[in-house]
């Protein structure tokens, strides 16, 4: 079990994870909760994700075959009872309005999260689908332009399913894709906020350092953004699309995503947040900034994708123009907040400096600096292309409409 119980490392390899993995013993105790599943027999397979332990586990009663449910155990300094409620409720919403996600089963006592000692749990049915992506990380492409577009699509579904949801903002917990910082004029103050709310980050000198730093790195794309943001209506969203995170129909290069996955970064934001994420996380191969940050122009970007993925999105949800625009600043911008998010893990949680560095400098910074390097323009500039042309194309159809008799 030891080669499957590897996890993700920051810089794609993988690694000794974290958490414990989940054994046999502990999994029937939690699942003897859940009196439909019956016992737990055997673990199918490990998640290799790094923010916690996860399994695909099989079980059996008397009256059903053998069936399989996904159980995943966090730390409770990382999700506690209420913050793994968040997400069921979300997760909730987006099912009752016919959006392909998993169903959270809940226990014989009506519960979703389930707290033991310094845990706490949650089990979800397997999707339809196969998991075709589970060994893939973020910053990798996707297969084929079909899944880009699928994967648009799906997305789009998801936030369609969304809008009536109306929870507040989730309150300050690591390992949350938020949108704080850069949704207000006084970016200084707002970073102030931010980090004054998590103590790990608020007495840490270099984090400060660093951050401010990102700030002046980012102030061009703030300024980009800010007058397209009155026009961003509040959505919660998943904040963490990546190709790893949905189920596919097969594994050919013309597979359909089925379901989307794992809602743990999700958070009240908006639509062109979660699309900038999306294009974050698939589009742009950032691991090569690991190895060597100072050769910018090696990190790959995949446009051909990248097109592909906001037609199949437009072909459900079409963006406005406001959204248009704002999309590239957004996509600058959108990381931050996550990278401090995962320095607030790394130093409150793991109490690992090291980790923190990474993604204090490596991410925060590192990509902010990176949006004004010779790739980063490209990527840019391709969105705001793309923008220009649908407001000519809209002036044109506009103007013919107007012509007709």
């Amino acid at each position: 079990m030891s080669e499957v119980a590897k996890a993700h490392g920051m810089d794609g390899s993988l690694v000794e994870p974290d958490w414990p993995t989940l054994n046999l013993a502990e999994l029937r105790a939690i699942l003897a909760k859940f009196l439909d599943l019956g016992e737990a027999t055997h673990i199918v397979s490990v998640s290799p994700r790094p923010f916690s332990a996860a399994a695909i586990v099989a079980t059996r009663n008397f009256s059903v075959k053998e069936q399989r449910v996904f159980v995943k155990r966090h730390h409770r300094s990382v999700r506690d009872r209420e913050g793994l409620i968040e997400e069921h409720h979300f997760l909730a919403q987006l099912s009752a309005n016919g959006a392909p996600v998993p169903r959270v089963v809940a226990s014989a006592a009506g519960e979703t999260a389930i707290e033991t000692g310094e845990w706490t749990y949650e089990v979800h049915e397997i999707p339809a689908g196969i998991d075709l992506y589970a060994d893939a990380i973020s910053w990798t492409p996707f297969r084929s332009a079909a899944h880009a577009g699928s994967a648009g699509a799906a997305l789009a579904r998801l936030h369609l399913a969304a809008q009536n949801f109306d929870a507040p903002p989730r309150k300050a917990r690591p390992l949350v894709a938020s949108f704080t910082i850069f949704a207000v004029s006084d970016t200084v103050a707002a970073m102030e906020r931010y980090l004054a709310d998590r103590p790990s980050l608020a007495g840490h000198k270099a984090l400060h350092t660093n951050a401010e730093q990102a700030l002046e790195l980012l102030a061009p794309f703030h300024a980009e953004l800010l007058p397209h943001l009155s026009a961003l209506a509040p959505l919660w969203t998943h904040n963490d699309l990546h190709a790893s995170n949905m189920f596919w129909s097969d594994a050919g290069p013309d597979a359909r995503a089925t379901a989307i996955i794992d809602f743990g970064l999700a958070d009240r934001t908006n639509a062109v947040h979660d699309i900038a994420h999306a294009i974050e996380r698939n589009i742009v191969e950032w691991l090569a900034l690991v190895n060597d940050p100072d050769r910018s122009d090696d990190v790959r970007i995949h446009l051909d994708h990248l097109d592909v993925f906001l037609d199949g999105y437009e072909s459900v949800r079409p963006l406005s123009s406001e959204e248009s625009h704002a999309l590239a600043p957004m996509v600058a911008l959108c990381c931050a907040e996550f990278a401090l998010s995962e320095a607030d893990y790394f130093l409150g949680v793991l109490r690992s400096e090291g980790k923190a560095k990474m993604a204090y400098d490596g991410w925060l910074v590192g990509h902010a600096r990176w949006f004004s390097s010779v790739a980063g323009c490209k990527l840019l500039d391709s969105l705001r292309s793309r923008a220009g042309r649908k407001d000519l194309l809209r002036v044109a159809q506009q103007e013919k409409k107007a012509a007709r008799p």
